[in-house]
């Protein structure tokens, strides 16, 4: 049941806080103006991953113990990765693009402070054996920096379209609560359960025509939190099969943005240019509406999500 109360404590927090925070983003003018790249026809307030946030924390604060250097590091980082999206997002409302390396500084700073909290990727389990293979330090920092820097960045890539990334976000943050629960693992699985309340909470306002958007602040937030809940929960002792299970979890935003990054490396565009690549603009373009293309893409996510627990079941 300790479960259940944070899931409704931060859904009705998120759903509570939202429609003050859209009033709030209309009086500072902090809004997302329409341009020829984006759907929307009149300015959107774009505070509502500080919402999420809030939501969040709030849950995290009062059910999530003991506090520790664990519990204080998570807080520090994730508001260090708040922050940089507001920036980010502030310079969208002024019609302007927030440069690259200072985003990806401050989102390596973060990382870092999660592996220095111990939420870090030890290694795996050799199937065969069924000996622990311990990774050297270099290669578990390197792989905890870059596991984390890859889920934000494909969780806020794929913000491109009313209720998407809460979505992905709710369905990812399902199954990593159904692996820590199969494996007994208590704050991973709180974790996932403040992540969907969170992300549903939002949903209410964010699905199409959306009366908000959660902005980089919060789609970084999400994919920032979705990928320690992994590293902490679905990583911890797995085999070198069941890695698999927290890609599969995030299956469609990982699959998708590498096909996008290999798509514009083939053709010496930058990484980070946007461009209108990934699956949901493609599906559009097909002649799919919005709410049909969410609905797709959810449907995928979920697809991948019951075959990353099939996996689990088989304990592989």
């Amino acid at each position: 049941m300790n479960y259940v109360f944070a899931f409704f404590f931060v859904f009705i927090i998120v759903y509570s806080i939202i429609p003050i925070l859209k009033r709030v983003s209309l009086k500072l003018n902090f809004v997302d103006k329409p341009t020829e790249r984006k759907k929307h026809n009149e300015p959107i307030p774009l505070l509502g991953g500080v919402g999420i946030f809030i939501g969040f924390l709030c849950g995290y604060v009062t059910f999530v113990r003991p506090i520790n250097r664990e519990f204080i590091f998570v807080i520090i980082a994730s508001v260090l990765i708040l922050l940089i999206g507001i920036v980010d997002d502030w310079f969208k409302t002024l019609g302007k693009e927030f440069p690259v390396w200072p985003r990806l500084i401050v989102h390596i700073f973060a990382a870092v402070i999660i592996y220095s909290s111990g939420i870090v990727f030890y290694g795996f389990t050799n199937p065969l054996t069924h000996q622990y293979i311990v990774l050297p330090v270099f290669l578990q920092f390197v792989l905890t920096i870059m596991w984390i820097l890859g889920v934000t960045t494909v969780i806020n890539w794929s913000d491109g379209m009313d209720g998407l990334a809460g979505s992905l976000s709710a369905i990812a943050g399902s199954t990593l609560f159904v692996v820590a629960l199969a494996k007994g693992q208590h704050d991973s699985a709180l974790m996932s359960a403040l992540i969907v309340g969170a992300a549903l909470g939002f949903l209410r306002y964010n699905k199409h025509p959306a009366q908000i958007f959660m902005g980089d602040s919060g789609a970084n937030f999400l994919g920032f939190i979705l990928g320690i809940v992994a590293l902490n929960g679905a990583f911890k002792q797995a085999t070198l099969i069941s890695i698999s299970i927290p890609v599969l979890a995030l299956g469609v935003p990982i699959f998708d943005n590498l096909f996008v990054v290999f798509k514009r490396f083939s053709k010496g565009e930058p990484i980070y240019k946007a461009d209108a690549g990934q699956i949901h603009h493609r599906l559009l373009s097909s002649g799919l509406n919005q709410k049909q293309v969410v609905a797709f893409i959810s449907l995928m996510g979920i697809c991948f999500s019951l075959l990353s627990i099939v996996i689990l079941l088989l304990k592989v």
